[in-house]
C-alpha cells in the first residue's frame, strides 16, 4: 500500500476519474435536454476528434470519397466514445483500489495487476485468479461489476432510441427528393406543386416541414451526435432540407402572390429556432465572410422562374427588401453549420435542370436495350 500521503492523493484522483466519466455518461445517454456549455468530456471528445476528421476531409479531391469518409465518422466515434468511458471507468477503479491496497502482495507491479483486476471486474470476466486481499477492495469490486453491467445496458438500449430518431429524421428528407428535387430547392418546391388548390397543398406542406423541424430540433437537442450521421445521398442532407424549406417560407413571407403566408410564418418561425439551437449546441460563432446565395443574376432568373408558373410578385422593391431581410436571419446560422459539418447548402434555384435520385438507377441503360420476354404463358390465364 502506498504511503498516506500519496495514498490520498491517488485515491481522490480515482474518485474525481469515476465521478467525471459517470456524470459525463449520464449527461449525454440518460438526460434529453440541452447541457450548458460547460466542460465535458463528450464535448473535447467530438471537438478534437471531429477537427482531426474534418481536416483529413478536406484534403479529398473528390466528392464522393470524402462524403464517404464523413459518413463513417458518427457510428466510429460512438464507438471510441465508448472506449474513452470504458478505459477512464476502468482506470478510476483501479487507482481507487491501489488506494486502498486491495492487493498487497504483488511487488512493483501491483498497479498492473490491479489494473487488471479493475478490467476483468468491470467487464465481469470473473476469471478468478485476483482477488481482492481486502473487506474495503471486494466491496469496491462489487460496485465495479455493478458499474460496468449498469453502464453497458445503458449504451445497448441508447443506440437502438438515437438510432430510432435518425431514421425518423430521414423520412422527409428522402420524401423531398421527389417534393423537391436533388438537392432540394424553393424553386422546384413551388414548381412542383399542382397547378389546382396550390395553395392548399403548399399549406399541408409547412405544416409537415413545421413538425418535422420541430423533431429534428428535440432529436438534436437529445442526441447532438446525430448532426454528424449523412444522408443516404450526397446531395441530401437535413441541414440542406431545412434550409430548402427556409427558403420556400421566405419566398411565401416576402410576398409571393397566392400563397397561405400564415403557416409559412409557423414554419419559418419552427425552422430557425431549430438551426439557431443547434448551432449554439455546438457553441459555433457567426461566419467571418458570408456567402452570397442569391447574387443579382440569380435573383432575376428567381423571379422570371416565379413568372412563369403563375406566381405573382406585386411590389418587387418590397420583396427584395422584405426577402433580404428574412434571409438574415437563418442564412448565416445555416452557413455556420454547413462550415462545420462540411455540407453543401442548396442554391434558391439550379443553375441548370438535373436529375432527381429516383431518376437514375444502374440498370436502366442495360433494361433500355433489354427484349421484352414474357415470363409466363398466355394460355394459362
Amino acid at each position: 500500500m502506498p504511503d498516506t500521503t500519496a495514498g490520498i492523493l491517488i485515491g481522490i484522483s480515482g474518485i474525481v476519474l469515476l465521478v467525471t466519466v459517470l456524470w459525463d455518461a449520464f449527461q449525454t445517454v440518460l438526460v434529453p435536454r440541452r447541457i450548458g456549455r460547460r466542460f465535458r468530456l463528450t464535448t473535447l471528445f467530438y471537438g478534437l476528434s471531429w477537427k482531426v476528421w474534418r481536416g483529413i476531409a478536406r484534403g479529398i479531391r473528390s466528392a464522393s470519397r470524402r462524403e464517404g469518409l464523413l459518413g463513417h465518422y458518427a457510428p466510429l466515434s460512438i464507438l471510441l466514445l465508448l472506449v474513452c468511458w470504458a478505459t477512464g471507468l476502468i482506470v478510476a477503479f483501479a487507482l481507487i483500489h491501489y488506494a486502498f491496497g486491495t492487493l498487497a502482495h504483488h511487488g512493483s507491479d501491483r498497479f498492473a495487476m490491479v489494473l487488471y483486476l479493475s478490467a476483468e471486474t468491470f467487464f465481469t470476466l470473473g476469471y478468478g485468479d485476483f482477488t481482492p486481499s481486502t473487506m474495503i477492495g471486494r466491496w469496491l469490486s462489487a460496485f465495479e461489476a455493478g458499474t460496468g453491467f449498469a453502464f453497458l445496458g445503458t449504451v445497448i438500449g441508447y443506440l437502438p432510441t438515437m438510432y430510432n430518431a435518425f431514421s425518423q429524421r430521414e423520412v422527409e428528407i428522402t420524401m423531398m427528393d421527389g417534393h423537391a428535387g436533388s438537392p432540394p430547392t424553393a424553386a422546384e418546391i413551388l414548381l412542383r406543386l399542382p397547378d389546382t388548390q396550390r395553395a392548399i397543398w403548399m399549406d399541408a406542406r409547412m405544416r409537415s416541414w413545421e413538425r418535422w423541424s420541430a423533431q429534428l430540433l428535440e432529436s438534436t437537442i437529445s442526441f447532438p451526435l446525430i448532426a454528424y450521421y449523412r444522408s443516404q445521398h450526397s446531395n441530401q442532407s437535413w441541414l440542406g432540407t431545412a434550409t430548402a424549406m427556409l427558403d420556400t417560407s421566405s419566398l411565401i413571407l416576402a410576398g409571393a402572390d397566392s400563397l397561405g403566408a400564415q403557416q409559412a410564418q409557423l414554419t419559418f418561425a419552427m425552422a430557425r429556432h431549430a438551426l439557431v439551437d443547434i448551432a449554439q449546441i455546438f457553441a459555433l460563432h457567426p461566419p467571418v465572410r458570408m456567402r452570397e446565395r442569391l447574387p443579382a443574376i440569380e435573383m432575376a432568373r428567381l423571379r422570371e422562374h416565379l413568372d412563369r408558373i403563375g406566381i405573382a410578385i406585386e411590389d418587387r422593391s418590397a420583396f427584395d427588401a422584405r426577402l433580404a431581410q428574412l434571409r438574415s436571419e437563418y442564412e448565416p446560422y445555416a452557413q455556420a453549420l454547413a462550415d462545420h459539418l462540411l455540407i453543401e447548402l442548396p442554391p434558391f434555384i439550379h443553375p441548370a435542370s438535373r436529375r432527381d435520385n429516383w431518376e437514375g438507377a444502374p440498370w436502366d441503360r442495360a433494361l433500355r436495350t433489354q427484349p421484352v420476354v414474357a415470363l409466363w404463358d398466355e394460355d394459362h390465364f
